[in-house]
C-alpha cells in the first residue's frame, strides 16, 4: 500500500506538466457486477481528469460483455483511431492473448490490468492486485481461525490467470492445516451464479464451516442462499475486494462475515496514469506494479469503508 501512495504522489507532480499528444485506448469489462462497476467508475473519472489537464491527450474507452466483442473493439481502436497505447483488462486471458500480441507487434504500447495474459512478456506494463496474496490472505485466516478438520467450500471466479493465482495462494496457505475443501467450482464473479452454486453446496453438504468466495459479489450471492436456506449461523463467509456492503458487515461485527480481503478497483486509474507517462516518455514506468492485499477486520474496517463509493 505504501508503494501505491508514493507512486500516486509522483504521478500528480508529473501531470502538472503537459504530456505529448497521444491517443490511448482503454478496453475493460462492462459493469456487470459490483467490482466491474467500480472499475468503470474509476476509469471514466480518471480519463475525464487527464483529458482536462492535458488537452492533447485523447482517450477511447470501450466496455465489453465478452471476449469476442473485446477483440473487435481493440481491432477497431487500432484501425480507426490509430492508438498509441492500449490499456486492457482482458475479459478472459486465453482468447485475448493472440490479439493483444498483434497489437503489441504493431508498435502500440500495451498495459495489461488485473488478468494476466496466457503468455508472458507481451505487455510493456502490468498493473494488478497481488492475486496470490489475495488467496493466501484468506487461506491464512482460515488456517489460523478454523479448527482442524473444518469443512470449506470454494467459489472460484472466471477461468483466468487471476483466478488460478488466487486459488493457488489459497491452497498453499491451507497446506498442513487439516482443513478439508469439500468442493471448488466457478461462480464467475457473479452474485446470481454464486447464489445457485451455494444452493447446490448447501444441498450436497449437511456440514459446512466456511465459504471462501474469491470476490465479494459471489460472497453476497452465497450469503443470500445461506439465509434463504435457514442455515445462517452455521458457517462464516469470507470474500474479497472490499465491497462496502461487506466492510459494513465487518464493521458492525456480523459474525457471519468476520473479515474481507482488499483488491482495489481503482487500480485502473493507476494503470491509465502510468500508461500516459510511459507512452509519452515522461517517466520510465515499464515492468510490473503489484498492489498487495490486506485483511479487513473489525479493528480496521472503518479505514476501508467509503460511503460514496459505487462499490
Amino acid at each position: 500500500m505504501h508503494k501505491t501512495l508514493i507512486t500516486a504522489t509522483a504521478l500528480t507532480g508529473l501531470f502538472a506538466s503537459p504530456l505529448l499528444a497521444e491517443t490511448i485506448g482503454v478496453s475493460i469489462p462492462a459493469a456487470t457486477h459490483g467490482w466491474a462497476g467500480a472499475l468503470n467508475y474509476h476509469a471514466e473519472r480518471t480519463i475525464e481528469r487527464l483529458e482536462a489537464a492535458n488537452p492533447d491527450l485523447d482517450f477511447v474507452l470501450t466496455t465489453t460483455s465478452g471476449p469476442s466483442q473485446q477483440v473487435s473493439d481493440i481491432e477497431d481502436m487500432v484501425a480507426t483511431r490509430n492508438i498509441d497505447a492500449l490499456v486492457v483488462l482482458p475479459f478472459e486471458s486465453e482468447p485475448l492473448t493472440a490479439p493483444i500480441q498483434r497489437v503489441a507487434d504493431g508498435g502500440v504500447w500495451v498495459t495489461v490490468v488485473d488478468r494476466g495474459l496466457a503468455q508472458e512478456g507481451i505487455e510493456d506494463l502490468y498493473v494488478a492486485g497481488d492475486n496470490d496474496s489475495f488467496g493466501r490472505t484468506a487461506g491464512t485466516y482460515f488456517a489460523e481461525n478454523l479448527d482442524d478438520g473444518a469443512k470449506v467450500v470454494v467459489m472460484r471466479g472466471i477461468a483466468s490467470e487471476v483466478d488460478n493465482e488466487r486459488v493457488a495462494g489459497f491452497e498453499a496457505a491451507l497446506e498442513g492445516s487439516g482443513i478439508e475443501v469439500l468442493a471448488m467450482d466457478h461462480g464467475n464473479w457473479n452474485r446470481d451464479t454464486a447464489f445457485g452454486l451455494m444452493q447446490d453446496y448447501l444441498s450436497r453438504f449437511p456440514e459446512i464451516d466456511a465459504v471462501w468466495a474469491a470476490d465479494d459479489d459471489m460472497a453476497v450471492g452465497a450469503l443470500a442462499a445461506i439465509e434463504q436456506a435457514g442455515r445462517t449461523g452455521e458457517m462464516i463467509v469470507v470474500g474479497g475486494a472490499g465491497m462496502k456492503e461487506m466492510v459494513a458487515r465487518i464493521r458492525d461485527n456480523d459474525t457471519t462475515v468476520p473479515v474481507d480481503v482488499t483488491y482495489p478497483p481503482a487500480m485502473i486509474s493507476t494503470a491509465i496514469e502510468m500508461t500516459a507517462l510511459g507512452v509519452s516518455g515522461a517517466a520510465p514506468v515499464s515492468g510490473e506494479f503489484i498492489i498487495a492485499s490486506e485483511l479487513i477486520t473489525a479493528d480496521n474496517a472503518e479505514d476501508f469503508y467509503f460511503e460514496d463509493s459505487p462499490y
